[in-house]
């Protein structure tokens, strides 16, 4: 299975905030969307950086009495872990668990195609087993005409 078809089923949209919005903004984006990171891109769209909810929790803990003043460009990751929608299922996988990551962006290019989680991979991956699981018990079962 690769990545494009997780983003078949999901979609390909991303929840982006500028690099100059205050964190307690971003604090709302986070909850009215029931996302757990968001795309930091510039003006012209390039990405710049992603914040996750536990970049948030940390900012707040770091910075509790001056919060509302810090941007989310002091607290994102610029350092990205992208994919691509050829990329296996199994390899995101393996980049995500290795890199104590849970999101990846998809990227064609400099293009964003999507963003992936953890919880999508996990997702995936089961529906796999549980079709190839129905398979071989129809066949043990003898259910195939022929």
């Amino acid at each position: 299975m690769k990545v494009k078809d997780i983003l078949a089923n999901k979609g390909s949209r991303v929840l982006t905030v500028d690099k100059d919005m205050a964190v307690f903004d971003a604090m709302w984006v986070f909850s009215k969307n029931r996302v757990g990171s968001l795309l930091v891109l510039s003006p012209e769209g390039d990405i710049l950086g992603i914040i996750a909810a536990r970049d948030v929790l940390m900012a707040v803990l770091s910075h509790y009495e001056t919060i509302k003043e810090i941007t989310v460009e002091k607290i994102m990751t610029s350092n990205l872990i992208v994919g691509t929608e050829n990329d296996d299922i199994d390899y995101i996988q393996a980049i995500m668990t290795e890199n104590r990551i849970r999101h990846v962006p998809i990227l064609d290019g400099r293009e964003l195609k999507g963003l992936i989680s953890i919880g999508d991979v996990v997702k995936a991956l089961l529906k796999e087993k549980d079709v190839e699981n129905r398979y071989l018990k129809d066949y043990i079962a003898d259910r195939y005409p022929g």
